[in-house]
């Protein structure tokens, strides 16, 4: 066993003895003995076990495949309020993954000033980064065409085998699709980063349902992610359709999940309580409809009350985790859209 699956080993077996714990602010050391999270420091051991956990289901994030990014720009339309490039970007070796790329106009002009950017994640559609960027599907889901109109540069990329994108996670040796999606966006910061029109120091994330979820695990595993907004994208694992997880336990999502832990969440050794807490102290805005089918709404309050310790007690952070709950059902409607857009230019548009 190498030194990082070892260390894994031992973390997750702490998560273990922890999972379905309502009190995330209590971690086990190697011995497995209970211990209280009493400062920020302490926070990281919980926090290690909760990633650990994750890559029990999701597999490992991978860590030597990272090669130049070598973008290609494949086409570029001047629009009004910005410029919208279609490029493609290599994760690793023998990918290329295609994304819409918005470059608000007082950028793309050539001025020194840099500007907050945002990865723009999509639902499941058969459309995928098309929808994000104002090219077809619903008008409510266009966020990357809004936000650059407010002066964000938006990367909106293509999710394993969705829009012009397709790719086999498991032949290439991912555990899951999940992972491959975490890894692609990650890679996606890398090239947000390099833009010479993009403060590194200024970046964000959101997304709806499909996006919504993956915009979160990106998070827990890339702290450069500084904001995050999350549409109807998660609830917890008990009341996702009465603890059934057969929806997450598909190719397209975590099959281990199924193979492993029989698509039962009481058998999971993480849930969305601890995603969300493992974000603090950056701040999170959600969407939860109270009439979401996907994703019901008392499931996404428990996640809340359990990781809003970790945000107020532990890092006197209360305000940045925020959430509207609007009626209807699974969408993003305009007034939310708006509150979430405040949100962000709180958290992004001062330097």
């Amino acid at each position: 066993m190498s030194g990082r699956a070892g260390q894994l080993a031992v973390l997750l077996t702490s998560a273990l003895a922890l999972a379905g714990q309502p009190n995330l602010l209590v971690y086990r050391d190697l011995q497995g003995q209970p211990h209280t999270v009493r400062t920020p420091r302490d926070w990281e051991q919980r926090r290690r076990q909760i990633l650990a956990a994750m890559q029990q289901v999701m597999g490992p994030l991978p860590e030597d495949r990272h090669v130049p990014l070598e973008m290609q720009v494949i086409e570029e339309v001047r629009l009004p309020k910005y410029v919208r490039r279609k490029i493609t970007y290599v994760p690793e070796a023998g990918d290329r993954v295609p994304a819409w790329l918005l470059i608000p106009n007082q950028a793309a002009d050539g001025t020194r000033r840099k500007l907050p950017a945002m990865l723009c994640l999509h639902q499941t559609t058969r459309i995928g980064k098309d929808e994000p960027a104002g090219l077809g599907g619903k008008p409510n889901l266009h966020y990357a065409a809004e936000l650059a109109e407010r002066g964000y540069v938006t990367l909106a990329p293509d999710y394993p085998n969705f829009g012009d994108y397709t790719f086999d996670p498991y032949a290439h040796g991912y555990a899951s699709a999940t992972m491959k999606g975490i890894f692609n966006h990650m890679r996606a910061i890398d090239l947000l980063a390099s833009l010479p029109e993009v403060d590194a120091r200024r970046i964000g994330a959101i997304g709806h349902s499909l996006g919504g979820h993956n915009t979160l695990f990106l998070g827990v595993f890339d702290r450069r992610v500084r904001v995050m907004v999350t549409s109807c994208g998660f609830n917890s694992f008990a009341k996702y359709m009465g603890g059934d997880l057969t929806g997450w336990s598909h190719r397209g999502y975590m099959p281990r999940i199924a193979s492993e832990y029989g698509k039962s969440a009481s058998r999971m050794p993480f849930d969305f309580t601890e995603v969300l807490a493992a974000l603090a102290p950056r701040p999170v805005f959600i969407n939860a409809p109270l009439g979401d089918t996907n994703f019901e709404v008392s499931g996404v309050r428990d996640c809340i009350a359990a990781a809003q310790p970790v945000y107020a007690s532990l890092f006197h952070a209360a305000d940045r985790l925020a959430v509207d709950y609007p009626e209807g059902g699974h969408d993003f409607p305009p007034a939310v859209r708006q509150d979430a857009y405040r949100f962000l230019d709180r958290w992004l548009k001062t330097p």
